[in-house]
């Protein structure tokens, strides 16, 4: 009996020895893998910030993007619609629309390098241009120049309404700015 406990305890006691030297080279192998996969990985670049607001200020020809109430990115000397000042009331008046709304759509194969979708109109435009029996309009973005047009911007306020700015500034402001972003658009 005494032999057969002696037994017992010299198992238990090999059971919670450390492994023989085999497994414990395979088991160090493994971490050494791992580690070497992990410190061979690429580094994953944070995302840069993105916007949550954005104001257009039509007089001083800017656009500020925010994040959390600080501005991230400003974007001067955009070009509007042809007719610049005042708000757009009916399709074909080249006005930009003024107010609040929103970034609802994108189409990166526009007529233009990229577009951000505005959701002009609303339910005021609507009604308002309801009331004269005119179409408010729509299809109001912010985009780039031309697709295919390879000089520098375009001078002047040459778009139907839309806001333009520059390749370079839409491919940007196109990372950073998601849908549903809110967009104030000043005098």
């Amino acid at each position: 009996m005494k032999r057969l406990v002696a037994l017992f305890l010299l198992l238990f006691a090999a059971a919670c020895a450390a492994p023989p030297k085999q497994v414990a080279d395979a088991q160090d192998r493994e971490i050494q893998r791992s580690a070497s996969r992990a410190i061979s990985s690429p580094v994953v670049q944070p995302l840069p910030l993105t916007a949550d607001y954005l104001i257009v200020d039509k007089s001083e020809r800017l656009l500020v993007a925010y994040r959390d109430g600080d501005p991230i990115r400003a974007y001067r000397g955009i070009r509007f619609g042809d007719a610049p000042r005042g708000h757009k009331r009916f399709e074909g008046d080249e006005r930009t629309p003024e107010g609040v709304y929103t970034i609802d759509r994108r189409n990166p194969e526009s007529r233009f390098h990229l577009s951000l979708g505005i959701s002009y109109p609303n339910a005021q435009d609507r009604a308002y241009a309801a009331q004269y029996g005119r179409s408010p309009g729509g299809d109001i973005f912010i985009h780039g120049q031309p697709t295919g047009y390879r000089g520098p911007p375009l001078p002047g306020d040459w778009t139907d309404g839309c806001i333009a700015l520059s390749n370079a500034e839409i491919e940007e402001l196109w990372r950073i700015v998601p849908n549903g972003t809110p967009i104030e658009i000043r005098p």
